[in-house]
C-alpha cells in the first residue's frame, strides 16, 4: 500500500483507445485484466522498489539496473507502455511510404515480414515478446524472453507483440498462432511503427 501523498515516479499510462475498441480481436475483458491489473502491478512493484527516488527516467532505470526485480518490473512497464501504442482500432493492413520501402529492402516483401513476425511469436518458448527493431543500420525481427527488451541490446524498438499468455488467453486460450494472426491482420498500428522508423533515421 502506497503512503498517502508519497510521490510515485512511475504511473500507468492510459490506453490510447477505449477498452472495447479492439474487439472482436482483443476483448474488453482482456484489456481490463492486461492493462488494469498486470501492467498496473508492474508499475506498483517498480515504485515500491525505487521508493525514495525521484528519477522518473524509465530508460535510465532499465539501463542502469542489474538483472533482477528492478530491471524486470521497469522493463515490463516499458514493454507494455510500448505495446499498447503498437495497436489501433481498425489496424492491420499494409504499411506505406518509407516504412514500406524499408520492409521491401530488408525482407523482400511485406508478406515475408509478416511471416517472420508470426514465426518469431509462435515459436518463442515460454513468456516473452516478438519485435521489429532497428539496430542502427537495418530492420530486424527478434524475440526476447520474459521482461528483456531491445533497449538493453542497443536496438530501437519499432513494434512488439506480447506473447505472454495473459495477453491472449481470455480470447484465444492456448491458440497463440490465432492471436498472432489477428494482431498482424487487424491490430497493428503501422502509423506508430512508421513514426518510430523516422525517429531512428533522424
Amino acid at each position: 500500500m502506497h503512503g498517502y501523498g508519497r510521490p510515485m515516479p512511475f504511473t500507468l499510462p492510459p490506453l490510447p483507445y477505449a477498452l472495447d475498441a479492439l474487439e472482436p480481436h482483443l476483448s474488453r475483458e482482456t484489456l481490463e485484466l492486461h492493462h488494469g491489473k498486470h501492467h498496473q502491478t508492474y508499475v506498483d512493484k517498480l515504485n515500491d522498489l525505487v521508493e525514495g527516488s525521484s528519477d522518473a527516467d524509465l530508460d535510465k532505470v532499465i539501463l542502469e539496473a542489474e538483472k533482477g526485480p528492478v530491471f524486470n518490473n521497469a522493463a515490463q512497464h516499458w514493454n507494455h507502455s510500448f505495446y499498447w501504442q503498437c495497436m489501433a482500432p481498425d489496424g492491420g493492413g499494409t504499411p506505406e511510404g518509407e516504412l514500406a520501402e524499408a520492409i521491401d529492402r530488408e525482407f523482400g516483401s511485406f508478406g515475408a515480414l509478416s511471416e517472420k513476425l508470426h514465426e518469431a511469436g509462435a515459436t518463442h518458448f515460454g513468456s516473452g515478446w516478438a519485435w521489429l527493431v532497428h539496430d542502427g543500420s537495418k530492420l530486424l525481427v527478434t524475440s526476447t524472453h520474459d521482461a528483456d527488451l531491445p533497449l538493453a541490446h542497443g536496438q530501437r524498438a519499432l513494434l512488439t507483440i506480447d506473447v505472454w499468455e495473459h495477453a491472449y488467453y481470455v480470447d484465444y486460450r492456448n491458440q497463440r498462432p490465432d492471436y498472432l494472426t489477428a494482431f498482424l491482420d487487424h491490430l497493428v498500428n503501422w502509423d506508430f511503427v512508421a513514426k518510430g522508423l523516422s525517429s531512428s533515421a533522424a
